[in-house]
């Protein structure tokens, strides 16, 4: 576990020292400093290394001087802007964690900045390794202190909180999408989410028997295959101004902790990674944490169903009609369409116990989002216009992109079932799509319409190599996305 600390500048005795500098830098303060030290070493090197301070540039001096064992410099580019200064922060992680101790020379950054770069470096620095149990000594982080050097120590302290805040919040969402689904099953995942007390959220978790007794048909429909029972867990964050009226905003997450596909079970090469297709789930439980942990002014509430989807004597059939807790029926086409089954009895008890002013759901949905939009990009999908460009705002803001996909009558049509209300599958055509066309019946009602969006994340829950601020695994894509939503358009 590393110590974030903020401190005036003084010259490290040992350990590293990084500098992040911008285009056209010339060495000052603690930098200035250390080169004196280091007898002209420090801008030598960088000179002889041909560091300009370009984006995503990084150079590493080796032992420089004065008891000094490196000096990296990480570029930030032609403005010390706020995406750049995180991506600094990412980037300084992997050279500086193999020493116990490291001092980042930040003092000319402002202090709102300056807890930026130390969120980068945060973020970066996640590991999932409990399971490994002989790993060498030589390939653990080492770090225990990285101090962040600025002329104003306080006010980079106070700009911190909230974001370490955030940032347990996406810890926590990673965790749970990295851990083996033999471990997390729906009724541990519900467990989890009782964690989440000591920050002040409320925890209630429903079982198989209140859930069959709401008339839940269509999750438990999925779950009956399973010796794992089923949970759904309801949190609730208060931390509106005291007297205020607003409706809470609701997050609402698909928590399949394993899904083999059922009766039409998936091909056996890769179905390792169905382990987190429950990352729409971890995501809301995560900005839940978020929210609580930075004491968002906002009432929230986030809502997970959590099931394990297995074929077995007891498994659910293509062909079962089932009846969702809506009243409505869907003849099951295919049982690993598996997904917007949980999501409906979830978002109709949503919207029917809460009333929100809107509501999200997350959900590694479909493979054919991946086929149109690869993994550089959630698909969006919206009933409200509104809604849909404060999240790609948000989306953009924190490097979660989003791209909004249609819906439509054309669309709705697929799904049309001949013996039932409708079926959960509408064919290979625009697969992504007849999902959200799915979804969005359990919506819009003839009493009135709820703005609402849907988060396919299943070509951005999963990362197969390192990126700035996000480790191989998993990314907690939403976390931050969601809690910037909030923050820029519904507390106070």
């Amino acid at each position: 576990m590393t110590d974030f600390l903020f401190v005036k500048a003084t010259l490290p005795k040992a350990g590293a020292l990084v500098l992040p500098l911008a285009e056209g830098f010339s060495l000052s303060g603690l930098a200035a400093e250390a080169d004196a030290a280091c007898q002209g070493a420090i801008a030598r090197g960088l000179e002889a290394a041909g560091f300009k301070g370009k984006k995503g540039q990084s150079c590493t001096l080796w032992a420089p001087g004065a008891h000094l064992s490196r000096v990296v410099a990480i570029g930030l580019g032609a403005a010390a802007e706020a995406a750049a200064v995180e991506a600094a922060g990412g980037a300084l992680w992997p050279l500086v964690s193999a020493e116990p101790e490291a001092v980042v020379d930040a003092a000319a950054l402002e202090a709102p900045l300056v807890a930026t770069l130390a969120f980068g470096a945060r973020l970066r620095g996640y590991r999932f390794d409990k399971y490994r149990t002989r790993e060498a000594a030589e390939d653990k982080p080492k770090l225990v202190r990285l101090a962040f050097a600025t002329t104003a120590p306080e006010a980079a302290k106070a700009a911190w909180q909230p974001l370490s805040a955030i940032a347990d919040g996406v810890f926590l969402t990673r965790d749970l999408v990295s851990e083996p689904p033999n471990v997390l099953t729906p009724a541990e995942m519900a467990e989890r989410c009782k964690g989440l007390e000591k920050l002040g959220v409320q925890v209630e978790i429903l079982g198989p028997k209140e859930m069959r007794k709401l008339g839940f048909g269509a999750l438990l429909g999925v779950a009956q295959g399973s010796a794992q029972e089923p949970r759904m867990v309801v949190m609730r964050w208060k931390g509106a101004p005291q007297g205020s009226t607003a409706a809470p905003v609701a997050f609402i997450g698909k928590g399949v902790t394993f899904d083999t596909g059922g009766i039409s079970i998936k091909p056996a090469g890769g179905m390792e990674d169905m382990k987190w297709d429950m990352a729409g789930a971890g995501t809301v439980i995560g900005l839940m944490a978020a929210l609580a942990g930075r004491k968002a002014k906002v009432d929230a509430v986030g809502l997970v169903g959590l099931v394990e989807n297995m074929p077995s004597g007891t498994a659910q059939r293509p062909g079962d009609v089932v009846t969702t807790y809506s009243g409505q029926t869907v003849e099951v086409i295919n049982t690993d369409a598996e997904g917007r089954l949980v999501l409906a009895d979830v978002l109709w008890y949503a919207r029917e116990r809460f009333q929100p002013r809107f509501m999200v759901d997350l959900a590694t949905l479909t493979g054919a989002i991946i086929i149109a939009l690869g993994h550089e990009h959630a698909g969006l999908f919206a009933n409200d216009d509104a809604l849909s460009q404060q999240l790609t705002a948000a989306g953009a803001a924190v490097g979660e992109k989003l791209w909004r996909m249609p819906l439509g009558d054309a669309y709705d049509k697929q799904i049309k079932s001949d013996i039932a209300d409708m079926k959960n599958v509408g064919g290979r055509p625009g697969g992504s799509i007849t999902a959200a066309q799915f979804l969005q019946r359990f919506i819009d009602t003839k009493e009135g319409h709820t703005p609402w969006a849907h988060l396919d994340i299943a070509g951005t829950a999963w990362a197969t190599k390192d990126s700035a601020t996000v480790p191989k695994g998993a990314t907690a894509f939403g976390v931050r996305l969601l809690d910037r939503l909030v923050a820029d358009h519904y507390e106070g």
